[in-house]
């Protein structure tokens, strides 16, 4: 649109410093005629005052105007509260209607804002980046739809909509706020104040959680029930008083993780339930491990024992080495030995059930330990103790274990003859069993194949490869799981059940080689420790394994066995109870298999092959989204005020919004009941501009000449 606007300036004639002395010397002769009386003196200044006026070009310009259209933004909020009910349906209803309003002068440019939910909906960051391109002079104000949970209202007002004019004076344009409900709403909120990550299998942890109500109608101190439920067990009830922690104690079975699923009873007429839930995920760990290590005669391996069991923090070791059997005699006075002796009774008749482990370590019993004793060893596994033997050749003397009760619950055996001790150079190997079993599974540099094993038995040292070991026994039988093969394909490593308890086997005194670095070493620490943690039930080194775990709303389940896979399905029951079930994949990792659920439902999922059960919770979105679920105007109300906009509830469904219609405004209020308007601000550009002068030269010639005629006229008669 186009205007014709005048103005007066002045283009002088003469530089301004010039005309400045002629005016100043007009003064000075004009007040010396004022004080010698004369007549004349004022038409004589005046025809002066008229040439100088007529020097300084006084002009009158006529301006071309073309005004320019001003820019408010509608700033969209989609971020994830804005799912719940109706939000999203009614904020496109609004926003599609505004943006295709009709305003003469006004463009209306649309800006969708995702919050990612950890930081919130930050609609001012958003306005403050949208507007960074339109010019100041044009830019009209914002409208915003929300639900009103904005992160990052300013506590002023931001500069985008409190702008500098060219006078240098401040400008309020108008903050319009459009709620997605009819009112302001209400809402419960469950939250975990303190829960620990870890806590000690056999005893209880402590949870402290909070239940908030906000809105209209709501107070401190108002009862509800919370239900807990742990790992999909039947849940128990506790009453609580909304704006008080609580404290609630679970029991932690056994290790491994354990799922703490809380949800609290619906507030009437709250927003959501969605944040009256949560789940807390706790690992359950064994207390302080007790591990007793028996070494045999002194050798390379006993100081590899130490230093693998002293650096895990969660170990106490108790460690005895056998200098000599009890028989033999040096004449030795007792009072002249330094060690302490060995006790026999305490360590494996009162003490034995207090450890989780033993280790005999090259150990040759020559009638150290009695018969009772050795029984006690062996009860010891039944009931649910591991046991790690590492046998060189003293398993096949006098004075072998296997000639003991501890015989009786060993995994292999070895005859008694110097044969069946094989010195030779030669790599351990996996065996098919060894490349699927969790304890031997990607262990850094084993051969992928047995091919490739016999390639580097009879080859030289090759980096990143198992280096070789010297000597190994060969047994005449094995049972339970053969994870390690030596020279002729003989089992090497041996892992076994027994009863309720657990043996390991290993066929060889020469693993500490790989700690010293023999032809490149190997994994001697990683393979000790993941032997040990099997032996005393490691949930995640377990043989037959059913996993699951939930992110990105998909449930992944994974199934790992050593053998063929027992089940081909899962049966899958949601927080709601509801089963269904569901076929298994095989992947290119040999023993597993995996299928992938989309998460519907917020609670724990159970999932059963029919041997094994799990559980998976997806995590929670302790996020500042999830804090209040309501739509509210408590937040913007001030900010909307000092702005001089309004706040309209566009109701609780699309087809009945209560859509205000956006005008311009030159003066009075900038909102009413069903209309919204932003200021007028005369935004323009000069399309063209006239000069006409206000003082013709001819005409301010006469009119001097006339001034001076009348002074030389009024002089003339006071002659």
């Amino acid at each position: 649109m186009s205007a014709v606007f005048a103005s007066i300036d002045f283009t002088p004639l003469l530089p301004l410093w010039l005309l400045a002395i002629l005016g100043l010397a007009a003064l000075v002769l004009c007040g010396w005629s004022l004080l010698n009386r004369s007549k004349g003196a004022i038409f004589r200044l005046a025809a002066l005052a008229v040439v100088l006026l007529w020097l300084a070009g006084p002009q009158r310009y006529h301006e071309q105007r073309r005004t320019l259209p001003q820019t408010a933004l509608l700033v969209v909020d989609q971020s994830p509260s804005m799912a719940l009910g109706q939000r999203a349906a009614i904020a496109r209803q609004a926003a599609d209607a505004l943006a295709h309003a009709k305003v003469p002068g006004l463009n209306i440019r649309t800006v969708n804002v995702r919050g990612n939910g950890h930081e919130g909906t930050r609609l001012f960051d958003a306005l403050e980046q949208a507007a960074a391109d339109i010019p100041a002079a044009q830019f009209a104000g914002t409208m915003m739809i929300t639900d009103g949970e904005i992160a990052d209202v300013p506590s002023a007002l931001p500069d985008r909509l409190h702008p500098t004019q060219e006078n240098g004076r401040h400008t309020t344009l108008p903050l319009h706020v459009l709620l997605t409900a009819s009112g302001e709403e209400k809402d419960r909120k469950l939250s975990i104040l303190e829960a620990p990550p870890y806590a000690i299998a056999g005893q209880t942890a402590k949870l402290r959680v909070q239940v908030d109500d906000m809105g209209p109608g709501t107070h401190p101190g108002t009862p509800a029930d919370l239900t807990v439920r742990i790992n999909g067990e039947a849940p128990r009830q506790i009453q609580v008083l909304s704006g008080t922690p609580q404290d609630i104690t679970v029991p932690v079975t056994q290790p491994g993780p354990l799922l703490v699923s809380l949800s609290v009873s619906a507030l009437g007429g709250e927003a959501s339930e969605l944040n009256n839930q949560t789940v807390a995920h706790i690992t359950g760990i064994r207390d302080r491990l007790k591990v007793l290590l028996i070494s045999g005669t002194p050798n390379q391996g006993e100081r590899v024992w130490r230093r693998l069991l002293k650096a895990d923090p969660s170990v106490d070791l108790i460690h005895f080495t056998i200098l000599r059997p009890p028989e033999k005699d040096d004449g030795t006075p007792l009072s002249d030995l330094a060690l302490i002796a060995f006790p026999v009774r305490e360590l494996f008749q009162e003490k034995i059930n207090q450890f989780d482990l033993i280790i005999l370590d090259g150990f040759e019993n020559r009638h150290i330990l009695p018969h009772s004793y050795l029984e006690n060893i062996a009860s010891f596994v039944r009931r649910g103790g591991g046991l790690l033997l590492t046998a060189g050749p003293e398993f096949i003397g006098p004075g072998s274990l296997q000639d003991t009760p501890v015989g009786d619950v060993l995994p292999a055996h070895v005859p008694p003859d110097q044969s069946n001790m094989l010195i030779s150079r030669f790599r351990p190997t996996l065996t098919d069993t060894g490349r699927r079993h969790p304890v031997t599974a990607s262990l850094p540099g084993a051969p992928k194949t047995a091919t490739e094993a016999d390639a580097l038995n009879s080859s030289s040292a090759i980096p990143g490869m198992w280096g070789p070991w010297y000597r190994a026994l060969r047994p005449d039988s094995t049972h339970g799981e053969v994870l390690m093969s030596g020279p002729q394909n003989s089992p090497l490593l041996v892992l076994d059940r027994v009863e309720q308890g657990r043996i390991a086997l290993l066929l060889s005194d020469q693993i500490w080689l790989w700690s010293r670095g023999e032809d490149g070493g190997g994994p001697q620490a990683e393979l000790l420790r993941r032997i040990s943690h099997w032996l005393m039930k490691e949930p995640e080194l377990e043989e037959e394994q059913l996993s699951a775990n939930i992110a990105a709303n998909t449930l992944e389940v994974s199934r790992r066995s050593i053998g063929t896979p027992a089940a081909t399905s899962i049966t899958l029951t949601a927080p709601s109870g509801q089963e269904q079930t569901v076929a298994l994949h095989t992947t290119d990792q040999e023993g597993t298999q995996v299928a992938h659920i989309p998460v519907t439902e917020s609670g724990i999922w159970r999932v059963s092959d029919g041997t094994h059960t799990t559980y998976a919770a997806p995590e929670q979105d302790n996020t500042r989204e999830l804090a209040d679920l309501r739509t509210t105007a408590t937040r913007v109300a001030d900010m909307v005020k000092m702005t001089g906009g309004g706040i309209f509830w566009l109701g609780d469904a699309p087809s009945t919004a209560h859509i205000p219609t956006p005008r311009m405004a030159t003066s009075g209020a900038l909102s009413g009941t069903d209309w919204l308007a932003f200021a007028q601000r005369n935004a323009h550009v000069v399309t063209g501009r006239t000069p006409i002068p206000l003082l013709p030269a001819p005409f301010a010639m006469l009119l001097a000449l006339a001034l001076l005629f009348a002074a030389w006229w009024r002089e003339g008669r006071a002659g």
